[in-house]
């Protein structure tokens, strides 16, 4: 992978500084996505992978990684389903704080499954699977608020 670091630097720089929350560049070595976090508003690294490779982990941590001696191989990059906020609240992985998660990383799922709640001035709203796939990430730390359109979980495909 090849990315001059002052400008990834910059574009971070930039990300952390600005309006904009998710960037996406891709060129015939390199795809590139940055989008900012909510830790202490400091951006945060999705992906980043040639585009011939597959993706190695990449980015954080995995919130809520899988338990201990499972292992789930990381697909191409296109092979992601992206399940994004459809709309500012706050992320929730289970109906209550004593309940399981509705989903864990290397969970099957199916259209229409319940992955988590977004809380939005006061309603609790399920976020459904639009696809069928296995939960390869949780992007969003639990309670922790989300934007409208930002990454909640990669999904691969089945």
């Amino acid at each position: 992978m090849d990315i001059d670091l002052k400008k990834l630097r910059a574009l971070i720089k930039t990300l952390a500084e600005g309006e904009i929350t998710e960037f996406e560049f891709e060129d015939e070595k390199i795809r590139l996505r940055l989008g900012r976090g909510h830790s202490g508003g400091a951006p945060i690294l999705y992906a980043s992978a040639p585009l011939a490779a597959p993706l190695a982990s990449a980015g954080p941590a995995s919130i809520g990684s899988a338990p201990a001696g499972a292992s789930i191989a990381p697909p191409a990059i296109d092979e992601f389903i992206i399940v994004t906020s459809p709309f500012v609240g706050t992320f929730y992985r289970s109906a209550s704080p004593e309940a399981a998660s509705f989903v864990e990383v290397g969970s099957r799922v199916q259209v229409g499954q319940t992955l988590c709640i977004v809380e939005a001035m006061k309603l609790m709203n399920e976020i459904e699977a639009d696809a069928s796939g296995i939960v390869f990430d949780c992007l969003v730390e639990n309670g922790k608020p989300v934007e409208y359109g930002q990454p909640l979980f990669r999904l691969t495909r089945v």
